[in-house]
């Protein structure tokens, strides 16, 4: 395994270095002053099986390309085969043509991988279970069901329920509820714009419970206000927690947090992580993306990983 990391986390690349006991592999990325970005290996990976890490934060148009040109250069510098390892993929939510003459964006970033040379992608917490058929080559959706659950096992909340936001992560949701082993509830949430969210119905008993809103992805917080204030009006516990795998935190987002009164807004690191959110809590996904790549290396059975 030979793993090089571009520039959008280097501390997520360190801390996996860190945990596979693996130096990180020599690279050159930097950008030119025309905005072009330009990568180059320092070392050689003829017939390697080459790891390469990337997210995608909050830049994500740059995090891509520099991703793109860092596959084709592995493919022709004669790697024997590139592994992508994305966390954060960016145009997960635009997975199919919701309004006319819309593109399917994320079908898109996967062919657009494929092309620069990809022979596997592994990301964490799709935003849906059909993005993976958009791929030609492997791609391997890890949860993150496993890292909150366990934190929040050892908090040993009073009387928990989970809590979709929307019917689109009731799937989701409902994982994670089995294995943290809690309830499920599902709010009824309709966009009346991008950004915008309003919440019209709440299935499930909520009334006495601390809710733990759980959602793929924290973007300008919207939904989480909405659902947050339709839980208190259904007789919730004040004590609202907020769960999602990727913060990417844009806009608003940081000020409605710091305003919201959350008990505490609990992510992952997948992005590079966003300071001066109060009760925030950052747990790390390095230990899981090892325990995954040594998986791959032996050949064992990812699968294998979620089964208690």
């Amino acid at each position: 395994m030979h793993l090089f990391a571009g520039s959008s986390h280097p501390a997520l690349a360190k801390a996996l270095s860190k945990e596979l006991g693996l130096p990180l592999g020599k690279l050159v990325t930097k950008t030119f002053s025309c905005g072009e970005r330009y990568v180059r290996f320092e070392e050689s990976v003829r017939g390697k099986d080459v790891y390469l890490l990337q997210t995608a934060g909050i830049h994500p148009n740059e995090d891509l390309m520099e991703l793109f040109l860092l596959c084709q250069a592995a493919k022709l510098s004669f790697a024997k085969t590139v592994h992508v390892i994305l966390p954060h993929m960016p145009y997960a939510r635009q997975d199919r043509v919701s309004e006319p003459r819309e593109p399917i964006s994320a079908k898109l970033i996967a062919h657009l991988l494929e092309d620069a040379g990809a022979d596997h992608v592994l990301t964490l917490e799709l935003h849906s279970d059909q993005i993976q058929g958009f791929f030609a080559v492997p791609a391997d959706a890890l949860s993150s069901r496993l890292i909150f659950a366990d934190y929040f096992r050892k908090k040993k909340l009073k009387n928990p329920v989970v809590v979709a936001p929307d019917v689109g992560g009731a799937k989701r949701a409902k994982k994670f509820a089995d294995t943290f082993g809690a309830p499920l509830a599902i709010l009824h949430k309709n966009r009346p714009e991008h950004g915008e969210a309003e919440v019209l119905n709440v299935v499930g008993d909520v009334e006495n419970r601390t809710c733990i809103i759980f959602d793929d992805i924290i973007d300008t917080a919207g939904t989480l206000l909405s659902a947050r204030q339709a839980l208190l009006d259904r007789g919730a516990n004040k004590d609202i927690y907020a769960a999602a795998t990727h913060a990417v935190f844009s806009g608003q987002a940081k000020e409605r947090l710091s305003k919201a009164g959350f008990a505490e807004v609990v992510v992952t690191d997948s992005i590079p992580e966003t300071a001066g959110i109060p009760s925030l809590t950052v747990l790390p996904i390095a230990p899981l993306l090892a325990e995954v790549l040594r998986h791959i290396e032996t050949g064992q059975s990812v699968t294998e990983l979620y089964r208690e």
